[in-house]
């Protein structure tokens, strides 16, 4: 109850169009595809407990957004359209009333084509790996998300984790797992 108490407040408050930075309105589009690909996902393999909560993630970045002034950007008309037809299956009559009512969209939400996904907006500009050393975690870096295994294995060797645990000795092998884990062995 207090998720559709939420999703109405975000959808019927009065918000001013700001002046949000494009990594905002980025990141609300990468959380809103990569939210529509889970969703598609669950809703094909007939898995309904995880798609509330993929939506109530997605609610949370949506408030995120709106606070940095992403509201009145086609990221965030985008946003708004889709997560309405998310939401849709799910709590129909409420989701009906938004796209009818608040957002003055043709009748019927459930007439609308499902959303396709947007591969590219889905991918991440950098990702964290954990570092290990001798198979205990010693920290983490973060590298750009198409970053090759040996920037990967530079980076995590420089980190204060493994230099201090490495104890100046020379790693005998790095195992990389690209986008997973980097294990120096010592």
């Amino acid at each position: 109850m207090r998720w559709i108490r939420r999703i109405w407040t975000l959808f019927t408050d009065p918000s001013t169009p700001g002046t949000a930075t494009d990594e905002t309105k980025r990141t609300l589009r990468r959380k809103v595809h990569q939210t529509l690909k889970s969703v598609t996902r669950d809703f094909e393999q007939f898995e309904f407990n995880t798609i509330i909560s993929s939506l109530m993630e997605l609610m949370n970045e949506m408030y995120k957004a709106r606070e940095a002034g992403a509201a009145g950007s086609k990221e965030w008309e985008e946003a708004k359209d889709i997560y309405l037809c998310m939401m849709a299956p799910v709590t129909p009559h409420i989701a009906e009333e938004l796209w009818t009512e608040h957002l003055d969209k043709p009748y019927s939400i459930h007439q609308q084509p499902w959303p396709q996904v947007d591969e590219a907006a889905t991918k991440e500009d950098s990702i964290e790996i954990p570092v290990q050393v001798n198979g205990k975690l010693r920290g983490k870096v973060t590298v750009p998300a198409d970053a090759s295994e040996e920037d990967i294995k530079a980076a995590a060797l420089a980190t204060d984790g493994a230099q201090k645990h490495m104890e100046g000795k020379e790693p005998r092998k790095v195992i990389v797992v690209p986008g997973k884990l980097v294990n120096i062995v010592v």
